[in-house]
């Protein structure tokens, strides 16, 4: 969060001067300099204790991997610090595999899976089917590409979201379906099953002047079931539930052409924990 509060002046210390008309303080007891020297160790300690917690929580001191350090009850790691697991460096049409045989991969995989479900490229047919085939374990694949094409190809659906039969945006408007996952989850784990929930924020729309469906901001969290196929981790079934919603800040929305501009410059990434 950023410091908009309202602070007040800090008092000095240096002698005022009594203007004509009035005291421009309001006619409040002048506070001595002892007084505003305390406030300032005060505030000097306080700082300095922040960042001494700031320095021990940030600190590599050759803790054990979960976060013990054998000196007494210190802190754990936190569930969102780096575990240093190196992120995959092979892909599968396009979308990262080779995800490691653990409750680790099986987020980081769940992560990755859930960008190339909901980005824009399933709007595309060839793209799709490239996507399902690398997402998906082979013996659900063919059902699922099916039970996607159907749902994709409806020209109903299609039009209210303003796009072409053809799952083509309009001339001069950029389509835009993109996930950001913010945390995940093991709900359940076995040897060769496990169940992971991706909580995310969507960004979904059509971004240009002459837009009827602008970009809007949603939220979610998917629970993917994985299991262990060819060496990967491959999704069998999700189901998908709304929120944690947060509340929304009081920003005011960029325009089109901004908007148009982010989503062509600032591409996605490979996620792993």
């Amino acid at each position: 969060m950023s410091p908009t509060d309202e602070q007040g002046y800090p008092e000095t210390g240096q002698t005022r001067t009594r203007l004509p008309g009035g005291d421009p303080y309001g006619g409040a007891p002048r506070r001595t300099g002892r007084s505003s020297s305390r406030g300032l160790i005060t505030v000097v300690g306080v700082v300095v204790l922040l960042i001494a917690a700031i320095a021990f929580a940030n600190r590599g001191d050759g803790s054990s991997a979960d976060g013990s350090t054998g000196k007494g009850d210190q802190p754990r790691t936190s569930s969102t610090a780096a575990s240093g697991t190196k992120p995959v460096e092979s892909k599968s049409g396009g979308i990262p595999s080779g995800f490691a045989h653990s409750g680790q991969g099986a987020e980081s995989a769940a992560a990755n899976y859930a960008v190339a479900l909901g980005s824009a490229e399933m709007f595309n047919t060839a793209w799709r089917h490239q996507i399902v085939d690398a997402v998906y374990a082979r013996d659900v694949a063919t059902a699922k590409q099916s039970a996607m094409d159907s749902a994709y190809s409806n020209e109903k659906f299609l039009s209210n979201i303003g796009l072409a039969k053809d799952g083509s945006a309009p001339k001069g408007q950029t389509f835009v379906s993109r996930v950001i996952p913010v945390g995940t989850k093991v709900t359940s784990s076995g040897t060769d099953a496990t169940t992971v929930e991706v909580w995310y924020t969507s960004l979904f729309g059509l971004s240009g002047e002459a837009s009827k469906n602008p970009v809007t901001e949603s939220w979610y969290t998917t629970t993917y079931e994985l299991k262990w196929v060819d060496n990967d981790w491959k999704v069998t079934d999700f189901q998908q539930k709304d929120g944690p919603v947060p509340v929304g800040r009081d920003q005011t929305a960029s325009t089109a052409d901004d908007m148009t501009k982010a989503v062509e410059e600032y591409g996605g990434f490979t996620y792993a924990r």
